[in-house]
């Protein structure tokens, strides 16, 4: 297998342990509760302690890449993941779990950007959208399939294997990671900004442990707000900190490439509503439709067959319409399958719901492998670690950002019914909710260049023949019209 395809797989294997791990766990918390002596709703800290992790330490990923060269520290990324994963194998009481949890969160804060980073600097860029292609379907086909994989190692083995099973397949991606992947890092690597990760780790902690808690109804609102609030004072220090400096941890000033603005702008809201649908979606089925974890996992599951659809065609359709042109109508068909989620009751056909998962499922991720592509079009060399680093961020923070607008949406429903309980009808209001906005990136994307990452899309090739091919036609068009004046001018001297 070529390194085009290979690098790629083993990034994708990375994140995908880490995609369903987070996910997973959700189905298992009573089992775990009950066999370490606590409750569910305490042992839920171990859900918010490896995103709180995740934030904190994802800011620092592009330094330590530059420093210390991305194959050694995305290798050590996936060491540190299994051995908070063996911690929590073995913990017996929740702080053991918590602790366990929090590295977890350590080693997934550098797999997912030093993974992209990895990427980027061995795939050249004509392939870079085969390759994004294959790394954005783990991060799709994790949450879908974590819930029911939970829920089956749960009940018909032991909830231990659940963090046991990301042994081997971590111990592969190491052995690939060193074997294949080239020693690169930075000849010169920038002086590190202790202030400014102190700051941004405050801010990004603040703010994605507050949005994440909101949606688990762990804390109480005031306290959630005095999160959100500390966070995003922290964030607001951290940017005036950064224009002091020259090597920020969070360079905010890629933002001036219009690519990458589309990206993160447009890419945050459009993450934000589809980040809902993993956290409504099965709620929806289990509560509302009655359907067990593992039924609900089977239909939610059909997301990812979509996924998997798409990955063969994603290069093709860009290339035939090119970034701007795609990710703007595809925002609004992505956003209107997720509005067709609001229709579903306990009578809709099962069939007709997993239809409607599958096709949504597709354009969602042609849209994510597109998103992700585009951001690093106008991204020079030197810059990639930072890019991949300021990606990341906002990935986390649309994610917990879209559990929050569900939750909130969910319960103000049941306010405004004046219901205690959950039940079927109150989640299409937040399905309308989360799809209008991420209806809205479009507006966006279509604000890139019309020409906007042609090069890495392949359309810089079509380009010149196509003005080739026309200038062809115009000059035998210019000679047809010349022959034709000519031929009218002897008709003229015979008459």
């Amino acid at each position: 297998m070529n390194k085009q395809r290979l690098i790629p797989l083993i990034v994708a294997t990375a994140l995908f342990m880490e995609n369903m791990d987070s996910t997973v766990i959700a189905t298992s918390l009573p089992a775990i509760a009950a066999d370490i002596g606590t409750s569910p709703l305490t042992l839920k800290l171990a859900i918010t302690s490896y995103l709180l992790s995740l934030a904190v330490f994802i800011p620092a990923s592009g330094w330590t890449a530059d420093r210390f060269g991305a194959r050694i520290v995305f290798a050590g990324a996936v060491g540190v993941f299994m051995l908070g994963s063996i911690g929590c194998a073995l913990s017996s009481s929740v702080t053991d779990f918590v602790f366990a949890r929090i590295l977890q969160g350590l080693g997934g804060a550098m797999m997912t950007p030093v993974g992209r980073l990895v990427l980027l600097r061995s795939v050249d860029k004509s392939a870079l959208v085969n390759a994004m292609a294959w790394v954005t379907v783990p991060a799709l086909i994790g949450p879908v399939i974590g819930p029911p994989l939970g829920g089956f190692i749960t009940t018909y083995f032991s909830w231990h294997w659940i963090f046991l099973i990301n042994i081997p397949i971590g111990l592969l991606g190491i052995f690939l990671a060193l074997k294949y992947i080239d020693p690169i890092k930075s000849e010169d690597p920038e002086r590190f900004d202790l202030v400014g990760l102190v700051l941004a780790g405050i801010g990004l902690a603040g703010i994605a442990f507050g949005l994440s808690v909101a949606g688990l109804n762990l804390l109480p609102w005031p306290i959630v707000a005095a999160l959100v609030g500390v966070g995003t004072v922290s964030m607001t220090l951290y940017v005036i900190h950064a224009r002091r400096t020259g090597s920020p941890v969070l360079d905010f000033g890629l933002l001036r490439l219009p690519t990458m603005r589309a990206s993160i702008v447009g890419g945050f809201m459009f993450r934000l509503g589809i980040g809902a649908l993993p956290f409504l979606l099965p709620l929806l089925m289990q509560v509302g439709f009655g359907l067990s974890p593992f039924q609900s996992g089977l239909v939610t599951f059909a997301s990812a067959v979509g996924a998997m659809g798409m990955k063969t065609l994603a290069a093709r359709i860009i290339r035939a319409f090119g970034f701007r042109n795609m990710m703007t109508v595809n925002a609004v068909v992505s956003s209107a399958f997720l509005a067709a989620c609001a229709l579903f009751t306990i009578s809709t056909p099962l069939m007709l719901i997993f239809t409607i998962l599958v096709v949504g499922g597709f354009f969602r991720s042609l849209q994510f492998t597109a998103i992700n592509t585009v951001a690093y079009a106008e991204v020079e060399a030197p810059q990639m670690s930072r890019a991949t680093t300021l990606v990341s961020v906002n990935q986390q923070l649309a994610v917990s950002a879209g559990v929050a607008v569900g939750a909130f949406s969910v319960e103000t429903t049941l306010a405004l019914h004046h219901q205690t309980e959950l039940s079927a009808d109150v989640f299409a209001p937040a399905f309308i909710v989360v799809s209008l906005i991420s209806a809205a990136s479009a507006w966006f994307f279509w604000q890139m260049p019309a020409e906007a990452g042609n090069e890495i899309a392949g359309r810089k090739a079509i380009d010149i023949s196509s003005r080739k091919g026309a200038e062809k036609r115009a000059a035998a068009e210019a000679v047809k019209v010349a022959t034709e004046d000519t031929q009218n001018a002897r008709d003229q001297r015979l008459g």
